[in-house]
């Protein structure tokens, strides 16, 4: 019974639309319509959770770059080794940017078109 309770607060902390129903024995939840009006929210959402990804790529992209430089600087790289991990760290970066923006390009056309 306290598992029904922690999950009420997960649900309500969540901030995702839906109050959970509870009995003490079943938690009920009440989907909200899939209005145009709820569509847009939720599309809303993933952008800011796509946008929170390259980020974090960027992030990752930053941190490498400054090890490759600190590698060169301390003398365990040449220049052209750190071009070469330049070349490669900007372009995986681009790649993975390219596919978040081509998932969220797709569940974008999923959702508005339910």
């Amino acid at each position: 019974m306290g598992a029904l309770k922690d999950i009420e607060k997960a649900i309500l902390a969540s901030d995702i639309g839906i109050t959970p129903n509870n009995d003490g024995k079943v938690l009920r939840l009440a989907f909200p319509e899939l209005n145009e009006e709820r569509r847009k929210e939720i599309v809303k959402d993933i952008k800011k959770i796509a946008e929170e990804a390259k980020v974090s790529i960027r992030s990752l992209r930053r941190e490498g770059l400054d090890k490759a430089k600190k590698e060169q600087k301390d003398g365990n790289i040449t220049e052209d080794d750190l071009k070469n991990a330049e070349n490669t760290v900007q372009k995986l970066t681009d790649k993975k940017i390219e596919k978040i923006d081509e998932i969220l390009g797709l569940k974008e056309k999923e959702i508005m078109s339910v």
